[in-house]
């Protein structure tokens, strides 16, 4: 392989996104991973429109290199998001949490490459169709708010779908899930837990060793009783929600709870009633390490994992079944 699509269209070494990571991907960290060869993102949340501001010039005073700006289209502040995007001549955004057909013609007329974070193949189509330049596809893997679909269907039917390159996201930490991504047709990957514990991550200690330390059935979903699963560590916080779910607690309830948890573990370290969001890859994260090493890491492994099923063949006819 000698070309790379994605690499190509976001002017990139290494065909890695770095997720939309409320309180996480902020300018430090995309500006590492922008530097490592990937593609770095500030993430939003309900941030302020100057504020975002704020963090695309930080951002370029640590980094010449491409980056990417993720808006949740449901934030009460991301019309504002939307504006400092095309006046600080972001040059890529990452949509997700709505339809951003709507907004795609407008972003593509300031010159934004355009990339909706999508689990839904109908969705995907519409999306192409108004323009999108990519597609990252979330499987229910990922932490954080999820789809129903798991990774390893999804990508194969976005790629059968559309024409317009596909990334994959969800349960990817390492080379051996992107050498997965690559067969299933995908061009590149969304990285998200395996980027928590960088050591230019401002998520906090007790957040990184959560992960560090967590093991194959350290997350759960909550909020599906009212359409808005989520994944993130099992702790006091998912077992409360739990309760009320099963006790048939309004959704005005589910959601209140849900207020502030994220920043409390993200920034204050609680690990036992703040929300803990990590994928299921979180039990293949062994080690902190720098953005760099880890991105690094992710490709090195790719490629002899490649280089090793390169000549797997099956023979006619199978193999022996008695060698």
């Amino acid at each position: 392989m000698k070309d790379n699509v994605i690499c190509r269209l976001l002017k990139i070494r290494y065909p890695i996104l770095v997720g939309g990571m409320t309180w996480v991907s902020e300018a430090v960290l995309a500006a590492a991973v922008s530097e490592a060869g990937g593609l770095g993102t500030i993430a939003t949340g309900n941030m302020p429109g100057e504020l975002l501001r704020d963090e695309v010039r930080k951002l370029r005073t640590l980094t010449d290199k491409p980056f990417a700006v993720n808006l949740i289209m449901l934030s009460p502040n991301f019309r504002d998001c939307l504006e400092v995007v095309k006046q600080e001549r972001v040059p890529v955004i990452t949509l997700g949490a709505g339809n951003a057909g709507p907004f795609i013609a407008d972003l593509k007329k300031a010159g934004v490459i355009v990339i909706p974070v999508v689990n839904s193949v109908a969705l995907a189509r519409r999306l192409e169709r108004s323009g999108a330049d990519a597609i990252v596809a979330e499987g229910e893997e990922a932490g954080g708010h999820i789809g129903d679909t798991s990774t390893m269907p999804l990508i194969p039917q976005m790629v059968d779908a559309l024409s317009i390159p596909v990334a994959a996201a969800g349960g990817i930490a390492d080379g051996r899930g992107m050498a997965a991504a690559f067969a299933l047709g995908a061009q590149g990957i969304q990285l998200g837990t395996a980027l928590v514990v960088a050591h230019e991550s401002r998520a906090h200690d007790n957040y990184k060793e959560i992960i560090v330390k967590a093991s194959d059935r350290a997350t759960a979903v909550t909020g599906r009783s009212i359409n808005k699963p989520v994944r993130a560590l099992k702790n006091m916080l998912t077992q409360e929600f739990h309760e009320m779910e099963g006790q048939g607690a309004p959704w005005e309830e589910i959601e209140g709870l849900a207020v502030g948890r994220l920043r409390a573990a993200v920034m204050e370290g609680d690990v036992t009633r703040g929300s803990v969001m990590m994928g299921q890859v979180a039990g293949l994260v062994k080690r902190r390490a720098s953005a760099k090493e880890i991105l690094d890491g992710v490709v090195a492994e790719f490629n002899e994992v490649m280089e090793k099923i390169g000549g797997y063949r099956i023979p006619a006819g199978g193999f022996p079944a008695d060698p």
